[in-house]
């Protein structure tokens, strides 16, 4: 089978996660920053979009070349077999970036990039004008960095987060993979109980119950390599069946509380379309009146930032009645995600480790409180 070179894109911050995950699955990689590479066939483009919990896309790199003029950029696009890729009414949307290029205008790197695969295919299809792009998507992509551009073709879709078992949710909840990033920032590995006293939509207990249960991230879900022409369409069936075999029954407790009801039955409804809803215990409980007989474990949770300040007291006082409730609970490593500098003061500790991360554009601190191991 013909092997391509891959490389799985990601949040900024997670790029050594998603290389653990993708050195578990058996490749080696290579680490840039938002990107890790590696050499895979069409089954490693399928195993990887089915089973990676932490990316955002696996795309397929077509070329790398030097761009300085347009007329480079024109040329070296127009030097590849494009009618070997896509068919004569392949839809091509052309994604652009640039950053620290000479060609630094993404408007016209996305045009000349698609005008120069246009005339290629032209030629190589010895049509007249214009192609019709009413058939299958294929989404390429243009990025140009320090004058290396690099051409590739996403096989992913909509982005990994989009598991497809998330039908509503509550506030602003964290996307699928970002979840599941922090779960894989933690010891956490499903043979331990873990407790979300802010469970919001569940995207944390849920994530943490399909990795306790090994099932794949992207079991309900359709990704645009099932489009390409030229892709073994049985390849995805028979991964998913395989996918299948490989789940296990959970071992140890997930608990998720939320003090709103409203938002608890969506996170419910959540966790029954990923088919886990038997295996967390859903609760509605303040965090002032949270107990547990559970012990040595994890607590994780993403409380409200309070980014107003009328809500940034109400934050602060929950602040401090998490670490009144928590920090006596000291068989649990502790992991608490928020934009507010000042978590550790009215949580009444210092975290034994603070790692910066970006949930969306907005700047985040993960603290985690380890066990001290007696």
């Amino acid at each position: 089978m013909k092997k391509y070179t891959l490389y799985a894109t990601m949040g900024a911050g997670f790029e050594a996660v998603v290389a653990k995950e993708l050195k578990e699955l058996g490749y080696e990689t290579k680490t840039e920053n938002g990107r890790v590479f590696f050499e895979g066939t069409q089954e490693d483009i399928v195993r990887t979009n089915l089973w990676l919990r932490t990316a955002d896309r696996i795309k397929i790199l077509l070329q790398e070349f030097r761009a300085t003029s347009f007329e480079q950029l024109y040329d070296q696009v127009y030097s590849f077999s494009w009618a070997d890729l896509l068919p004569v009414d392949a839809q091509f949307p052309v994604q652009g970036r640039a950053v620290r290029s000479k060609l630094h205008s993404e408007p016209d790197i996305q045009s000349i990039t698609k005008k120069a695969i246009v005339n290629k295919m032209v030629d190589q299809y010895h049509r007249r004008g214009f192609l019709p792009e009413t058939g299958n998507k294929y989404p390429l992509d243009v990025h140009i960095y320090k004058d290396v551009a690099r051409i590739s073709l996403d096989t992913t879709g909509e982005s990994l987060f989009k598991r497809g078992y998330r039908v509503e949710h509550g506030g602003a909840p964290l996307k699928e993979n970002f979840g599941a990033g922090l779960l894989r920032l933690t010891p956490y590995n499903g043979t331990h109980p873990l407790i979300d006293p802010m469970t919001g939509s569940g995207t944390l207990a849920i994530e943490a119950a399909l990795m306790a249960k090994n099932i794949a991230p992207g079991t309900w879900r359709k990704f645009a390599y099932d489009g390409f022409d030229w892709f073994d369409s049985s390849l995805h069936k028979t991964m998913l069946e395989e996918a299948s075999t490989k789940v296990k029954p959970l071992e140890a407790p997930i608990w998720a509380s939320d003090i709103d009801q409203s938002v608890l039955e969506i996170a419910k409804l959540n966790a029954h379309n990923a088919g886990v809803l038997q295996d967390i215990r859903f609760k509605q409980v303040a965090v002032k009146d949270f107990t547990t007989d559970l012990e040595n474990g994890i607590i994780i949770a993403n409380p409200p930032y309070g980014k107003r300040l009328k809500d940034r007291e109400s934050a602060e006082k929950l602040y401090q009645e998490m670490g009144k409730v928590f920090l006596p609970m000291d068989s649990f490593s502790q992991y608490y995600l928020t934009a507010d500098q000042n978590f550790e003061k009215y949580f009444g500790k210092k975290a034994t480790k603070k790692r910066k991360l970006f949930n969306g554009n907005l700047r985040v601190d993960f603290y985690q409180y380890w066990v001290n191991k007696k």
